[in-house]
């Protein structure tokens, strides 16, 4: 027979047995993190203590380029603005005398080219006719006048003679008739001037062109009644015109402005970007105006050019300057002696030129700039003859950076080409 307490003894029995699985489990849960611990340790050790190559910077590449040397020579400064185009002769035609309008040349239409002398418009002559007719009827009397007192002054001095009579000298005057001899000289010589007056005003009824011009405006018909302040015509002289060039007063001492007519003054090239790029007119410099524009500090210049509407012969085909145009003027100044001239996309920020030294290194060298011109500066100060001037816009330039010069057939500098396709600096 089994006795009641035999499953307590079955579970004494068990309990050893569970503690030492535990116990067997967590020596091995260490053992294993004690060996990856080491390994972890040894793998470090290993890494730190084991020898590495070393990475070589790879060499800088040279940057292509294209340069052209510098050369020093005389060079011509050109001072270039703009200008309005202004008559250089105008007039506004007004009668001397009074009547009516009779005739009216064809040519006095606006636009039309008339010379000098040419007549234009008449008024009716028959009143200033008649008038020259009463005035030499007058200087007629007026001679006859002074022909007969002249005799009557003889005969009267033969008188005087022949009595021998010695008297005072007012009275011998009055008996010589000199009193009388005077009014009649007088009164010959005052309608000898009125004729001439009435003669004056007969011509002034013809009225010409004072000089070679272009009718800008017509003032009066056929018909027309005008007297003292009439306008009859407008008229714009062909021989030259005048171009007001607005400089600033820092560029004048670069123009060579003449002091008298007989002096040269500055040669001036006219363009305008309605006549296209091949079209241009010259012309000269002859005075400067003696103020100052007064919104800024320019100087007005006064250009002549000649046949402004290109009327004579060796002038057809250019183009015409219109009064009133719009103008650019190129102005030849002074030469200057010794200088660098250089495009003036090559001078880079803060006045300085890149320039490729003999080690093919890149220096960023500052420069003095003597004058600018249209697209181009010159350069007094800062280069040498025969340097190498880097023309090629780099991205970032760096002062000794290696260059090399592009000289395959068809090698571009990569910077040169996107500024050409892009139109933009880089």
């Amino acid at each position: 027979m089994t006795t009641p307490k035999q499953p307590e003894q079955e579970t004494h029995s068990k309990r050893p047995s569970l503690l030492s699985r535990l116990l067997g489990g967590a020596l091995r849960l260490t053992i294993a993190a004690l060996i990856i611990g080491g390994a972890v340790l040894a793998f470090r050790y290993q890494m730190n203590t084991s020898p590495r190559a070393k990475r070589k910077k790879p060499p800088r590449q040279a940057k292509l380029v294209q340069v052209v040397p510098v050369q020093k020579g005389d060079c011509a400064t050109v001072v270039t603005e703009n200008g309005t185009v202004i008559p250089a002769q105008q007039v506004a035609l007004q009668p001397q005398v009074s009547g009516q309008i009779v005739e009216i040349s064809p040519d006095v239409i606006p636009g039309c080219m008339i010379e000098t002398g040419q007549k234009l418009i008449s008024i009716d002559p028959r009143d200033y006719d008649i008038m020259v007719q009463q005035q030499r009827s007058n200087v007629a009397t007026a001679a006859k006048n002074l022909k007969v007192e002249q005799g009557n002054q003889a005969i009267a001095r033969q008188e005087y003679e022949l009595l021998g009579e010695v008297i005072a000298e007012e009275d011998r005057e009055l008996v010589l008739r000199e009193p009388q001899l005077a009014s009649a000289q007088t009164a010959l010589e005052s309608a000898e001037a009125s004729l001439l007056k009435a003669q004056l005003d007969r011509a002034r009824c013809d009225i010409a062109a004072p000089f070679n011009a272009i009718v800008q405006e017509k003032g009066v018909d056929l018909g027309a009644t005008v007297g003292a302040g009439t306008q009859l015509a407008t008229l714009i002289g062909t021989d030259e015109a005048w171009i007001n060039v607005k400089v600033p007063i820092d560029k004048l001492r670069w123009i060579i402005i003449p002091q008298s007519n007989s002096d040269p003054g500055s040669k001036v090239t006219i363009t305008s970007k309605v006549w296209g790029p091949e079209k241009r007119r010259t012309g000269r410099v002859v005075r400067l105006q003696g103020e100052i524009e007064a919104q800024g500090k320019r100087a007005k210049l006064l250009v002549v050019v000649d046949d402004p509407f290109c009327l004579k012969p060796e002038n057809a085909g250019k183009p015409q300057l219109l009064m009133g145009s719009y103008v650019s003027a190129e102005i030849e100044g002074v030469v200057l002696p010794s200088v660098f001239p250089i495009a003036e996309s090559h001078l880079r920020d803060d006045h300085t030129v890149w320039v490729m030294d003999d080690q093919g290194k890149l220096q960023i060298r500052e420069v003095t700039v003597a004058f600018s011109g249209p697209g181009q500066y010159y350069i007094s100060e800062g280069l040498t003859e025969n340097e190498k001037l880097v023309v090629t816009d780099i991205a970032a330039p760096i002062a000794g950076m290696p260059l090399r010069i592009a000289q395959a057939e068809g090698e571009q500098p990569k910077e040169r080409q996107v500024a050409r396709d892009g139109g933009q600096r880089q």
